[in-house]
């Protein structure tokens, strides 16, 4: 008997070792990791920068807490401010804590505004934790099945459509911001346009609203840039990050500019573990080792190579609704539910993942080589045409 909380239905395969983009289970055989940790590991495994950092910071100090200053923390949220052009941090440890940070901003902003009950805009599909308020933030009937009614002050609208956010904030003088993925990553791997998001910073402009980004999946890199919004030429409000952000170590930040950057001040919020010095040295050098291999261009050009690829291999294959994605965030959706496919990719050695039923993520780490991108192609195609025929 397991004594272990039955909150996940995990694959039948345990990890002991890795190396780049390789894992090798207690057996001794290796897998090619398309999935990357669920975005996290945009380093790969067992990089040898990395591992120095921590090791080397661990026999220093682990943690003190918040009660004292943090060093590194100082350092860290300087070099954020710096790569995204925002002001101010708050470090946590996971992206719903960062997600938990910026709805309790926007209340905080609403109420200093005279607002008794701030409202924050949110999108179908969306995903954005599973405590209780980014429960209710989050756009999955399934995932909120059971935990009673969700928590007032979210207003949901489809997915890239600025009439719709229109029509609600006319409707609702409450609101006080909007939420929302530049690319949903659990939703199915959707991308926001261009147009949608500056026609939207302009609308949130306009009201008074917090234009409010969740890059917890698709920021640090994998867009081929440091974030996601920064492919439109404006700067958001504030900002949740994690996943990628520690290469493994559990870090989560929200960052904030201008106005958002000074709502919140002390007791007003805090954690006892956030921006410690080990996982804020990880940081670091991940974002180092990401200027220094320049990961942000191999992202871009890695993602083209393989969305060209899986394009020109499934688009005509009946079964395939769309392959989408932006740098290495890709999603193949199907015309049905595919969630055996992970199962079967995994007796073949890939790593994969499938979310909203239909659509195969794939979410491999920045370090990746050509050969090995062109290789997740060449397993997962046979394999999905193969499903599509049964």
């Amino acid at each position: 008997m397991s004594h272990l909380m039955n909150t996940y239905g995990r694959q039948a395969v345990a990890f002991e070792k890795g190396e780049g983009a390789w894992l090798w289970d207690t057996n001794g055989k290796r897998y090619l990791d398309a999935l990357a940790g669920i975005a996290v590991n945009g380093l790969g495994h067992a990089h040898p920068r990395l591992v120095k950092a921590i090791a080397d910071q661990a026999g220093k100090v682990i943690h003190t807490s918040n009660i004292y200053q943090v060093p590194l923390q100082e350092t860290l949220a300087a070099r954020l401010a710096a790569i995204s052009g925002m002001d101010k941090t708050f470090f946590c440890n996971s992206g719903a804590e960062a997600n938990e940070a910026a709805i309790k901003l926007a209340r905080l902003y609403g109420t200093k505004k005279g607002i008794e009950e701030p409202a924050i805009i949110v999108m179908e599909k969306a995903w954005h934790g599973r405590t209780i308020a980014t429960l209710a933030a989050t756009g999955s009937a399934k995932a909120s099945a059971g935990f009673g009614k969700p928590i007032s002050g979210f207003l949901r609208v489809p997915y890239n459509n600025l009439d719709a956010i229109q029509t609600v904030a006319d409707q609702h003088p409450e609101v006080v911001a909007v939420l929302f993925e530049p690319i949903q990553g659990e939703g199915g791997i959707r991308l926001a346009d261009i147009e949608y998001q500056r026609a939207l910073h302009s609308f949130c402009r306009e009201r008074g609203l917090l234009y409010m980004v969740d890059e917890v999946q698709c920021g640090i890199g994998r867009t081929g840039a440091w974030f996601g919004f920064q492919h439109t030429g404006i700067l958001p409000d504030v900002m949740s990050l994690a996943k990628g952000l520690g290469s493994g170590v559990p870090i989560g930040a929200c960052v904030a500019a201008g106005v958002a950057a000074e709502v919140f001040q002390p007791g007003t919020h805090g954690t006892t573990f956030g921006g410690g010095p080990l996982v804020c040295a990880a940081a670091l050098e991940t974002l180092a080792v990401m200027e220094d291999e320049h990961l942000l261009i191999r992202a871009e050009s890695l993602g083209h190579r393989m969305i060209t690829g899986l394009e020109a291999a499934l688009s005509a294959q009946p079964g395939v609704k769309e392959i989408r994605g932006h740098g290495l965030m890709i999603g193949v959706e199907l015309d049905r539910p595919c969630a055996a496919l992970v199962a079967l990719a995994l007796e073949k050695g890939l790593l994969i993942n499938v979310t909203q039923d239909s659509v195969v993520r794939l979410l491999p780490p920045l370090i990746l080589k050509d050969e090995e991108a062109d290789q997740i192609i060449s397993i997962l195609v046979p394999l999905i045409q193969a499903f599509l025929k049964t």
